[in-house]
């Protein structure tokens, strides 16, 4: 009885894992992205011009800073999990001096397609290898690109505060 109690466990936890990668496929990941990317756009897009210039508090990140760091992850995150060569050196986004929307928009587009494709180059064996993120953090390479979603959400959504405060109506959540 102990035995099939075990069997039946180790098979819930391996069927349980399987419906977790099944969940975050390629191609998964890729739609997901895709859809963090249009949803990121609009945000820029519903920005006003001077309102990419907007810091809530002096020592916090301007509008264009908190994008252009979100941007920054991007493609140190996508290019540290994929192995592809990031189109910037790391950091270089955020310390650029052209913050105007046109500028910064290019930027966040770039970053965004720049992950997307570096993704869609894994095939699903390769997702699941363990590297050495930043030369320190032991992961996989979907939890690397699992770890860049949340970091460009977690900013996206910073950025509310600050069309609220430009007097902007952030665009409608999409999580789907």
């Amino acid at each position: 009885m102990r035995t099939l109690k075990l069997l039946t466990t180790l098979c819930l936890i391996l069927g349980f894992t399987g419906f977790a990668k099944a969940q975050t496929s390629t191609a998964d990941l890729v739609k997901e992205w895709e859809r963090a990317k249009t949803y990121t756009k609009e945000y820029l897009d519903a920005m006003t011009e001077t309102g990419y210039a907007l810091k809530p508090t002096p020592e916090m990140r301007s509008f264009a800073e908190q994008m252009l760091h979100l941007s920054d992850a991007n493609l140190g995150f996508a290019s540290g999990a994929s192995g592809e060569k990031s189109p910037y050196a790391p950091g270089a986004l955020e310390k650029s001096t052209d913050k105007s929307k046109a500028a910064v928009t290019k930027a966040v587009m770039e970053s965004y397609d720049f992950a997307i494709n570096a993704l869609k180059k894994l095939t699903p064996q390769q997702l699941d290898e363990q590297i050495k993120l930043f030369g320190s953090m032991d992961l996989t390479r979907r939890m690397a690109f699992t770890k860049a979603f949340e970091h460009q959400t977690h900013h996206r959504g910073q950025t509310t505060v600050y069309l609220r405060l430009a007097g902007v109506k952030p665009p409608q959540e999409k999580l789907f």
